[in-house]
């Protein structure tokens, strides 16, 4: 069943009325008629089974039942990223969401090749266009955000002492894994720190252990910045039901 994300306030008197890109996708994409069925997200973790009523200026839609939505997970996932070359950010926030992080946050990393400087505001607006895309094909309850901006290094190992818990995959760790980290964790959130395709180096590695953040080892191989966080996310996700 095709799902659009509203706003709480749209829903009223068990109606809803949606113009603008939803009414385009609804008529010239999908080419839906009325009686057809469609879900609705307030992005807070709220769906609304709905029957289009009426194509008639903008789309027009009954609220047939509502209900929490059932495809988040119980632990929220915080991915810092960083910069990677090319599009890989595009491809990494696309795929990091239908695995079900809640948030991306773009880090500026010793290692790192790319400076956004300028492109920054425009970066982080196409970026969050990507994240609500890919929220509505994967049917997330919510739309995960970006960072408002680009951090440090720093800044970001600032920010994480609020979450409950936080990994860094490093290539020179061999003892530690995910499973280990997931054993000894009780709490709702995590985060994890990607780095760019150059990786951490020594003195982030050590940066993040004085923070709290704990190194693990994804396996023998080394992974590329734009699959090591798909990875930890899906396996820290399976670990933690």
């Amino acid at each position: 069943m095709p799902k659009f994300f509203i706003a709480p306030q749209d829903v009223e008197n068990g109606r809803v009325w949606l113009t603008g890109e939803n009414e385009k996708h609804i008529k010239t994409v999908l080419r839906a008629k009325c009686g057809e069925e469609i879900t609705l997200c307030d992005g807070m973790g709220m769906d609304y089974f709905c029957k289009i009523s009426s194509l008639d200026d903008g789309v027009w839609l009954d609220v047939c039942q509502s209900a929490p939505s059932e495809s988040e997970p119980v632990t929220q996932i915080t991915l810092y990223q960083g910069l990677p070359k090319s599009d890989k950010m595009e491809w990494i926030i696309q795929k990091c969401v239908e695995l079900g992080v809640v948030r991306i946050v773009p880090v500026a990393t010793e290692r790192a090749i790319v400076k956004l400087d300028k492109k920054e505001g425009r970066k982080l607006e196409r970026w969050q266009k990507i994240a609500e895309a890919a929220a509505k094909q994967s049917g997330r309850g919510i739309i995960p955000q970006m960072g408002e901006s680009v951090l440090t290094f720093g800044q970001a190992l600032a920010e994480a002492t609020a979450l409950d818990g936080a990994i860094i995959p490093y290539e020179k760790e061999t003892e530690n894994d995910l499973r280990s980290f997931v054993q000894g964790f009780c709490g709702k959130s995590v985060g994890v720190f990607i780095g760019p395709e150059g990786g951490f180096s020594e003195t982030e590695i050590q940066q993040a252990m004085a923070a709290g953040v704990q190194p693990v080892t994804l396996g023998k191989r080394i992974l590329r910045t734009e699959t090591a966080g798909m990875v930890s996310i899906a396996l820290l996700l399976y670990e933690l039901g």
